[in-house]
């Protein structure tokens, strides 16, 4: 839970982040990175702002908004629990050029440390 406030703040300032999971490694290959940005940035903007951070020429540019789950809270012992929802988020999906690369995922060497 403390990440995703961490993520959000990052977002509120504009620092991008590129997200480090399973998903996004594989989309690396494909010179796909995936970072969560404010609702209210537009593509070309998040294409500007990557090009600045990280020195890369943007091809193309994805978004998407993932609604926020439904959860369920308790008014009291005997009350009817009520419904609310987290918040939406949006990700953007940054497609670079050939030969361009950001370093997310650090490569081990192969020693490991005991």
């Amino acid at each position: 839970m403390a990440d995703t406030k961490k993520t959000t703040a990052k977002v509120e300032l504009n620092i991008l982040e590129p997200r480090a999971t399973e998903k996004t490694y594989a989309e690396s290959f494909k010179r796909t990175y995936v970072f969560p940005v404010k609702k209210s940035m537009g593509k070309q903007e998040i294409a500007k702002l990557v090009e600045k951070e990280f020195n890369v020429t943007v091809t193309s540019v994805r978004t998407l908004i993932r609604d926020g789950k439904k959860t369920k809270y308790s008014k009291g012992k005997h009350q009817y629990p009520g419904i609310t929802h987290r918040q939406d988020k949006k990700f953007a999906y940054v497609t670079l050029k050939e030969g361009d690369s950001i370093k997310v995922f650090e490569e081990q060497d192969g020693k490991e440390k005991k």
